[in-house]
């Protein structure tokens, strides 16, 4: 199972890209936990959660420092690029996700 978490101002705009993102990867059969929180919540989720990825949409790209912080950098923390984020596109934001956590991991 991957988990992946999404947060931007309040997990509202980021929640349509989870819908698309849960539904590229029922495509491809991957067993994927794709949830959106508010920024004030990251925290909590990550002590709460096993995460494997972050991802922070562009609108607080300001907030990628704190939210490395928080995580302790264990765990790959990227930021959405705009145009995916803009086009709603799940199988992009997916793609990103599952490379951060390879690249992670070597």
């Amino acid at each position: 199972m991957i988990n992946i978490m999404l947060t931007c101002s309040a997990g509202m705009s980021t929640s349509l890209l989870v819908l698309h993102m849960q539904d590229e990867a029922k495509k491809r059969g991957l067993e994927a936990n794709i949830w959106a929180v508010s920024e004030t919540t990251v925290r909590k989720e990550y002590a709460e959660k096993q995460i494997d990825c972050i991802l922070v949409g562009p609108q607080v790209r300001y907030l990628m420092n704190q939210v490395k912080t928080q995580t302790e950098n264990s765990i790959p923390v990227e930021l959405i690029d705009m145009r995916t984020y803009g086009m709603m596109d799940g199988k992009k934001a997916l793609d990103q996700a599952l490379k951060a956590i390879e690249n992670w991991k070597k």
